[in-house]
């Protein structure tokens, strides 16, 4: 007795048009279209989730290398200095103290200033 693949693929295909609810055009009516749009679309995800990572980093830095303009240190000098004087706090937190405590932002930067 053969096994008919019927409901089994009525499933998938549900499944798949599910995911691409919402999409343009045929992408999210049609399967045939719409599988290959959903493995775009996961494949663009992924690469979106690295990529955000990648952002965020450069957002911090431009954060850091904005406040650091009115003290007239260039980015790259402070952040040297920081290294040099052993001092181990990452842009996350620095981007976050520029905001949140300006005054611990400054008292970073005459730590840095004064060994010099």
């Amino acid at each position: 007795m053969r096994i008919r693949t019927g409901p089994t693929r009525k499933q998938r295909h549900k499944k798949v048009l599910k995911l691409t609810k919402g999409f343009r055009m045929t992408k999210g009516r049609l399967y045939k279209v719409s599988k290959e749009a959903s493995l775009h679309a996961g494949q663009y995800a992924f690469a979106g989730r690295k990529n955000r990572k990648r952002d965020i980093r450069q957002l911090w830095i431009k954060r850091i290398n904005a406040a650091l303009k009115n003290y007239e240190i260039s980015y790259s000098s402070f952040i040297d200095r920081l290294k040099k004087n052993k001092i181990e706090i990452d842009r996350k937190i620095l981007a976050d103290l520029i905001i949140t405590d300006p005054q611990a932002f400054e008292a970073i930067i005459k730590q840095i200033s004064k060994k010099e």
